[in-house]
């Protein structure tokens, strides 16, 4: 499969399950990657951008929940064997050239020809379509089964604190106001959980990113228009990837509805806008967690080598 078409089937389903979300209780796809934790190959590297959102999308269509994967190489790496008949599930791999024709365009220092990424699809399967990875699945459940306790409440509220945004709780709306640089949520006896009121934290961090002091995304866009709809999915996308990070449940929004049209119009726009909403929210939670001083697996396997898009 080439990657556009890959870009295109992911876009494609996302759209049917934010439709299918919408008629039901405002679940979005990208909750499903929060409930399910960071999917990562099967030496504990996560998995990044497109690929982070997708996975859990696959393993919530088979009712698997381990969240790891590997090549078919990488399973025989650690001694298991995918069995015969599993079907593969296609993921990017990003890759940098660099171009060697005199008439290419240079870096900005004018050392050497601009590099560029390269997307190809490449194979993977879930530890669930594989012989002897018992020990595997054992492990990631233990690393799941405490969801949302009070040491991971306290987890986030440390890493909020070393981010160090001004944030003021009270009121009724969550909201980042760029004008004063500052975030707004309710306060945590507002929330049914102290886990929402994290992820409603981190979904207005999300934002925070966003002003050209920090990573200069486009954040003029009024209400209605495609800049605020993509902007508002790059912080849903996000606060997924970090709630996933951190082991913590996302909440479930009714104002999703007022976004919908938005969300869906962006996305039928061009496949690859999916691929530039979740480089941009990828972008925005390793923004946070280098302030936070949160450190995350980078321990690359040999054949999964693969950066954000």
């Amino acid at each position: 499969m080439q990657a556009n078409d890959l870009f295109a089937q992911i876009t494609e389903q996302l759209i049917a399950d934010i439709e299918t979300g919408a008629t039901k209780s405002w679940r979005m796809p990208w909750h499903t990657l929060a409930d399910a934790g960071t999917p990562t190959n099967v030496d504990g590297r996560p998995y990044r951008g497109i690929n982070s959102l997708w996975l859990p999308m696959v393993a919530a269509s088979h009712d698997w929940t381990s969240g790891v994967w590997a090549t078919y190489r990488g399973w025989q790496r650690h001694e298991s064997q995918v069995r015969r008949g599993e079907k593969a599930t296609q993921v990017v791999l990003w890759k940098t050239m660099t171009p060697t024709a005199p008439e290419t365009e240079t870096e900005e220092n004018g050392k050497g020809p601009r590099r560029r990424l390269i997307a190809r699809a490449y194979s993977v399967f879930a530890a669930e379509q594989v012989d002897g990875a018992d020990e595997i699945l054992a492990r990631r459940a233990a690393q799941l089964a405490d969801r949302d306790t009070p040491e991971r409440i306290d987890a986030a509220d440390a890493y909020f604190a070393a981010v160090g945004a001004a944030v003021i709780e009270g009121g009724n709306r969550a909201y980042f106001q760029p004008s004063t640089d500052t975030i707004h949520v309710p306060t945590p006896a507002q929330f049914d959980t102290a886990a929402h009121h994290a992820a409603t934290k981190a979904h207005e961090h999300i934002h925070w990113t966003g002003t050209t002091d920090r990573l200069a995304r486009d954040l003029t866009g009024r209400f209605g228009s495609d800049s605020y709809a993509a902007e508002e999915l790059v912080a849903e996308l996000g606060a997924a990837m970090w709630c996933a990070q951190m082991n913590l449940s996302t909440v479930t929004r009714e104002d999703h509805a007022s976004y919908l049209a938005g969300w869906l119009r962006v996305l039928r726009t061009d496949a690859r806008a999916l691929v530039t909403v979740a480089s941009r929210a990828q972008a925005a939670v390793d923004y946070l967690n280098t302030r936070a001083g949160h450190a995350t697996n980078d321990a690359a396997a040999e054949d999964e080598q693969e950066v954000a898009a």
